[in-house]
């Protein structure tokens, strides 16, 4: 079973096993139709696609960002609609260091499938390694996804000021109030330590090696049990790769505010701090 990260040349290996979900996560904010269209235009063989904004999210019920949360039972729909049950061993990538992959990989695990990873480099890797790809569409038989919610993992608008720890997951300079270039306004959420999604990659959007991440992860989290710590970036979606990082080097799962900075922002009886 693999449960955070998988390599190239293992999902070479396997992809065409009849119980391993491909899910290509591709996915663009500048125009949220490229991404499937490069889907269509070339993929690994046997993926099928999820968009980001059709997929991925849902309406509003338990919170108000800009990527809500769907429901369980939309959950339990799209797993079951791209072939997931309980025995899958699920693979998800994208080209953007696993951004829009660990979205999906979180919600997998938040309604209880340990089994799935993300794609260590993605698609990119996947090219570099001259290994096949295809084109069209392709879809899955239905299966019967069995999956339940555990609703401990998630933070919603009301509980955040009750957090002991929160962790910013975007650009220092977002952060920091600087730039905004998506959100209300800018700044963070009061209390808020920073640590950019982006520390735990290199520059052709592989994971660094454990023993860095896990050092950067325990400096930040202090004496805060990972179990306690709450992330949260623009819209619930990049802070899941921070999720993916401490559960890939042994620190085990922490909380997302899914609303996160988009819906905060947003909210003119909340506090926003800059610098």
């Amino acid at each position: 079973m693999y449960k955070t990260l998988i390599d190239v040349p293992t999902l070479a290996q396997n992809y065409e096993r009849p119980d391993w979900i491909i899910v290509d996560c591709r996915f663009s904010l500048a125009d949220t139709a490229v991404g499937y269209q490069n889907y269509q235009t070339a993929h690994i063989p046997g993926a099928v696609y999820a968009h980001l904004d059709d997929d991925l999210s849902g309406p509003p019920v338990t919170d108000h960002g800009r990527h809500p949360l769907p429901t369980p039972q939309r959950l339990v729909q799209l797993f079951s609609r791209l072939g997931i049950d309980e025995m899958s061993q699920v693979v998800v990538y994208d080209d953007a260091g696993g951004m829009v992959a660990s979205r999906l990989w979180w919600m997998l695990r938040y309604m209880c499938h340990d089994a799935v990873a993300v794609l260590d480099g993605g698609w990119p890797a996947w090219k570099l390694a001259g290994l096949p790809t295809t084109s069209g569409i392709e879809y899955n038989d239905p299966a019967q996804f069995t999956g339940r919610p555990q609703p401990r993992w998630l933070v919603t608008l009301d509980e955040v000021d009750a957090q002991p720890l929160l962790i910013d997951s975007r650009a220092p300079e977002r952060y920091r109030g600087e730039i905004e270039p998506i959100d209300p306004q800018p700044g963070h959420i009061p209390g808020a330590v920073n640590l950019p999604y982006g520390n735990h990659l290199t520059v052709d959007g592989r994971f660094r090696p454990s023993n860095e991440i896990k050092a950067e992860l325990q400096a930040v989290l202090g004496k805060i049990a990972p179990s306690a710590a709450t992330f949260y970036c623009g819209s619930g979606v990049s802070a899941c790769v921070n999720l993916l990082a401490m559960a890939h080097v042994g620190l085990g799962d922490g909380r997302l505010y899914v609303g996160s900075w988009s819906e905060w922002s947003s909210d003119p009886g909340r506090e926003v701090v800059r610098g």
